[in-house]
């Protein structure tokens, strides 16, 4: 009798709480495959390589050191782009990082941060304020390509940012990614921030997982803008995700291309999501519904992230990395 009762009031609870629009469940911890941190060190690290290195149809040469330097953003096709602003190619020392370093010069990013060309300029202005007044965090800390964004935001200024804004406003979107549904992928460890792909062989169960990786380590490395990258999804994700797309929430009444445009390639001043690398895809949605992402036009995600699980980012950010930007 007493067990009959308390299912009875546990079931009246779910019912109340599913009237009130809140989310039934506890929040899943952070998916730490789409937050990849480099172990510790146990040892320091071998001394970089001497000589120029160079890269096929490219006419530029860099050191390794070169290659490292966060105030100088290694250009490989400086005659494919509009000049570099000061800010986006060497940042101001000793904080502001080179936009152009992590983002690349054609702005396309790479997996362990994110995509920046073509974000509408006043977005981007809201964005870059809102990591400078604290708004903007990440759910996972320690990890190198978060610390740098936030160290290079609590110092750069407004026509900095303007500067990069303009800049990265008018490039053209592309993507580099595939998108490949498996169930076993070859074995991966974290380097760089990233999954690498091991060069030895073997295998390994991919599960409820995005592993997302260059598909030439080297290339990705020496941040060639054109380095290939590639993404193994769970079977069945990328179908799960179009039909979460197109119809998600309380009675399916939300639809990404409502503000995200049609082909959610971005609409007025919200950004586009197709061809988005997976990984960051899924940072950004959990970042929304663990809260750590605030300012800009962050409250309007609350609605569509409050419900969401891990399986529904991974299964959304699968589908999304799929379409043409």
């Amino acid at each position: 009798m007493i067990d009959c009762i308390l299912i009875r009031k546990f079931s009246v609870l779910l019912f109340a709480i599913a009237l009130s629009g809140c989310s039934p469940f506890i929040p899943e911890p952070a998916p730490m495959w789409a937050y990849p941190t480099n172990p510790p060190q146990q040892s320091p690290p071998p001394p970089l390589p001497p000589g120029q290195l160079t890269l096929e149809g490219s006419k530029a040469s860099f050191t390794w050191p070169e290659l490292k330097n966060l105030f100088s953003a290694p250009d490989w096709h400086a005659e494919d782009h509009p000049p570099l602003p000061e800010v986006v190619a060497h940042g101001r020392k000793p904080a502001v990082r080179a936009c152009a370093y992590c983002h690349l010069p054609t702005g396309n990013g790479r997996p362990e941060n994110a995509r920046i060309a073509g974000l509408p300029y006043n977005y981007f202005v809201a964005q870059m304020k809102a990591f400078r007044d604290g708004k903007r965090g990440t759910a996972v800390a320690g990890r190198a390509p978060t610390e740098n964004m936030s160290k290079t935001a609590k110092d750069i200024q407004d026509d900095e940012i303007a500067a990069a804004a303009k800049y990265f406003s008018a490039l053209p979107v592309q993507s580099y990614t595939r998108v490949v549904e498996a169930s076993t992928i070859p074995k991966a460890e974290i380097t760089a921030w990233i999954f690498r792909f091991s060069q030895l062989g073997g295998t390994e169960e991919l599960g409820q997982r995005i592993v997302e990786g260059p598909e030439d380590f080297e290339r990705f490395e020496m941040r060639d803008p054109a380095a290939k990258y590639i993404a193994y999804v769970p079977v069945g994700s990328i179908a799960w995700g179009k039909r979460l797309a197109e119809g998600w929430g309380f009675g399916r009444s939300l639809e990404c291309s409502s503000c995200h445009g049609p082909g959610y390639k971005g609409k007025d001043d919200v950004p586009g999501l197709a061809g988005r690398n997976p990984t960051s895809i899924v940072r950004q949605l959990y970042d929304f519904r663990s809260s750590a992402r605030k300012g800009g036009k962050s409250s309007e995600m609350d609605k569509v992230v409050r419900d969401m699980t891990n399986a529904d980012m991974l299964a959304l950010a699968a589908y999304l990395a799929t379409l043409t930007p």
